[in-house]
Order: structure tokens, then C-alpha cells, then sequence
């Protein structure tokens, strides 16, 4: 009876290659909570004015949404070994795009 086995690498993923992976998530995630609050921040230098301007008001509003959201999935994990790989290769590639972003923006 032919069943789906996981290859062995499948399954186990070594300290360093998990660290790496979650390094590289949270740095990501990170650098999109900063963007996402720089590009969200009102174009008037000062909050108590949000209600005059609708649509500055509607930008914070999502903004902070937007940064809630991007803060809770900080703390929820892969749940499979490989997606700490997924992250390992993704943030060698989306970390120096993602910081040339964060500071072309800032």
C-alpha cells in the first residue's frame, strides 16, 4: 500500500537553518511595520488635526491596521519545517529590497 512518506530532510530542520529562517521573517516583517507606518503617518506634522482632513484620517486608520495586523503575525510561527527554509531563502532575497525600500521611503 503506497502511502506519502516525508523524506527525512522534509521533516527535521537543523538549529541554524530555523534561526536563520526566523531571523530573516522577523527582520522582514519588522522593515514592513516600519514602512507601513512611514507611508501611513499624516502629512500634517501633528495628530490632533487628523479630523480635518479626511483622507489623513482614513490613512493613520489603516496604517495602524495595517501594523496590528503585520505585529500579531510576528508571533505566529510556520508550522511546518520547511516554511523556516521558505523564509531562510525569501529573506536572502526580499531583506536588501525591503531595506532599500525602508530608507528610498524615509
Amino acid at each position: 500500500m503506497p502511502t506519502a512518506r516525508k523524506k527525512a530532510s522534509d521533516t527535521d530542520v537543523s538549529r541554524a537553518v530555523w534561526f536563520a529562517g526566523l531571523v530573516s521573517r522577523t527582520i522582514f516583517i519588522a522593515i514592513l511595520i516600519v514602512i507601513t507606518a512611514r507611508v501611513a503617518s499624516p502629512q500634517i506634522e501633528q495628530y490632533w488635526t487628523l479630523l480635518d482632513t479626511p483622507g489623513d484620517l482614513v490613512r493613520v486608520v489603516l496604517g495602524i491596521a495595517v501594523c496590528l495586523w503585520l505585529a500579531v503575525h510576528l508571533f505566529i510561527l510556520p508550522k511546518d519545517p520547511g516554511g523556516y527554509r521558505t523564509w531562510l531563502y525569501l529573506g536572502l532575497a526580499l531583506l536588501p529590497l525591503s531595506l532599500l525600500c525602508a530608507v528610498l521611503i524615509w
